[in-house]
């Protein structure tokens, strides 16, 4: 099912930052065992960006949340994911949490619900800091309004004492970046970082994820659902449908040439600026899906 635009090959000497074999996600559900992604195989160096993109519903946060060992009671991750060489998979819940809380960082899709909403900025940002780096409270509350100015939420200081309804959707969404990269993480995962935000709000927030990767080197999962956005800010890309990998390579190469027919449909489909009104495409997921055609022929 999986085609590859080219050969990847790893960027430069450095080993990968993360890998993934065979990564797979199953649902335990009334006595069923559905298996809602299938063999995600991935590599990501430190300095870069790689984009998981697709449509509602694709596999894309739950491919996330197995590498960030998040997932819900009933569902299991398969295969493996290496970071830094480590399986996370064969690790036991507190030798998980040592690596996922300084090491890896995730940017949830909906900052309002991921914040708490009866704590403070500044409670919710200095509590990881004092856990992970051992910080001081005072210290703590320093590095956190740094964290706010490095973001570009001006008068930082004043905001560590506010509530999650009280701030605009750019300035939440800078905040859980602030909380992300607080304890100094080497692997950031963004889930739909700019949902619901304005275009310029949203142009602003990636570029500052992709300064925050150069200038601490990181390895940034950029995930959307906008395969224009992706082609703007990764460097490789995996294009998914119903938990399936249709597409991947480096990103330039996917967008100019892609070799699969739903990634063709997918970039037939955006609107274009400047051009002629057309009535646009759609796509027939059923010729592409296992799981469109395995319930068609269950029908």
């Amino acid at each position: 099912m999986v085609t590859t635009a080219t050969d990847v090959t790893a960027a430069g000497p450095q080993p990968p930052l993360l890998r993934t074999e065979n990564l797979s996600v199953c649902i335990d559900s009334h006595g069923e065992r559905n298996t809602v992604v299938s063999d995600v195989n991935l590599e990501l160096t430190a300095g870069r960006t790689i984009g998981i993109v697709g449509e509602s519903g694709s596999g894309k946060s739950m491919t996330a949340a197995a590498i960030m060992g998040i997932l819900p009671p009933v569902a299991t991750a398969q295969g493996r994911v290496f970071y830094q060489g480590t399986d996370l998979l064969t690790l036991d819940d507190k030798a998980r949490r040592a690596i996922s809380g300084p090491e890896l960082a995730y940017i949830f899709q909906e900052p309002m619900s991921a914040l708490h909403p009866m704590l403070s900025i500044g409670a919710q940002m200095i509590r990881p800091m004092r856990i992970h780096l051992g910080l001081s409270k005072r210290e703590a509350r320093e590095r956190s309004a740094e964290l706010l100015d490095q973001v570009g939420i001006p008068k930082s200081r004043g905001l560590l004492g506010a509530y999650v309804h009280q701030l605009s959707g750019g300035m939440r969404q800078r905040v859980m970046i602030a909380m992300a990269i607080s304890c100094q993480p080497a692997l950031l995962l963004a889930d739909e970082p700019t949902t619901a935000l304005d275009a310029a709000v949203q142009k602003q927030i990636l570029e500052l994820l992709l300064d925050l990767r150069d200038q601490l080197g990181l390895g940034l999962v950029l995930i959307s659902h906008d395969l224009g956005l992706i082609s703007r800010y990764a460097d490789d890309v995996l294009v998914m449908l119903d938990g399936d990998v249709m597409e991947q390579g480096p990103t330039a190469d996917v967008v100019a040439n892609p070799t699969h027919p739903y990634t063709r449909g997918l970039i037939e489909s955006a609107p274009r600026i400047g051009h002629v009104p057309r009535r646009l495409p759609t796509i027939d997921r059923a010729k592409f899906s296992t799981r469109a055609l395995a319930d068609k022929e269950a029908r």
